[in-house]
């Protein structure tokens, strides 16, 4: 789990992202989801538009039964 919280920080979202699973080991599942045009990185920067890609955490959700909540952090 948390090669896809890294995966999620780099590619789908526009913060840290932090596993706080608990699950352990390698898991293979698909995952489908259709990039959001708004939340899309520009080429050459390591920042997004600011905008979070609302179809990647819904698919989280539908497809894995993951959520990601939105907390303080160190």
């Amino acid at each position: 789990m948390s090669d896809l919280a890294i995966l999620m920080q780099r590619a789908m979202l526009d913060r840290p992202v932090v596993d706080k699973t608990n699950l352990s080991g390698r898991f293979d599942f698909d995952l489908e989801w259709a990039p959001d045009e708004n939340a899309v990185r520009r080429r050459g920067s390591r920042r997004t538009s600011g905008r979070t890609n609302r179809a990647a955490l819904h698919s989280l959700q539908q497809q894995l039964g993951l959520k990601l909540e939105a907390t303080a952090a160190p």
